[in-house]
């Protein structure tokens, strides 16, 4: 089973591939999407769209996860988020991939074994688990994260897909 993990940003939408055959999980690929806030937000938000298009259509996952986001206290930065939020909802849905959503505690305690986890201890994780891995930022290490995590709550977590 070939999972995409998300983790969905106006700036830079990171993105992982894992497999999974058994109890093994091993690393695929790992990116992430960088927008020029130059650019307008239509405009960015299209090219989320676009590059996503382009990993399913080439990786061609199984299923995808992405984590549940929390309000920053900056109104415009949550309208952003959620804007490239709803673009990457959308994209596992034209594909009739499932999309299962993790709270960042439940990402942070499957890996790490503590739900209030740094991102140094996240990546060292994900590193550990997939190796051979070494993500290019810390949004597509973060998007390994939620996959791994995915991997290992989703049949206990069934009820999660959004």
């Amino acid at each position: 089973m070939r999972i995409l993990g998300l983790d969905p940003s106006i700036s830079s939408t990171g993105w992982g591939i894992i497999e999974k055959n058994g109890n093994r999980l091993s690393y695929v690929a790992d990116g992430f999407i960088p927008t020029s806030a130059k650019e307008t937000l239509s405009n960015r938000l299209h090219t989320i769209y676009n590059e996503l298009k382009k990993i399913i259509e080439f990786y061609k996952p199984d299923e995808a996860s992405i984590e549940i986001t929390f309000l920053n206290t900056n109104p415009e930065t949550s309208l952003k988020l959620s804007m490239a939020r709803g673009v990457v909802f959308l994209m596992p849905a034209i594909y009739n991939i499932p999309l299962f959503e993790y709270e960042p505690n439940k990402i942070k305690k499957a890996l790490t074994g503590v739900g209030k986890a740094d991102k140094n201890q996240v990546e060292t994780m994900v590193k550990i688990l997939l190796p051979g891995c070494h993500p290019k930022n810390s949004d597509s290490s973060d998007a390994l994260a939620i996959a791994i995590t995915h991997c290992n709550l989703r049949n206990t977590y069934a009820d999660h897909c959004v």
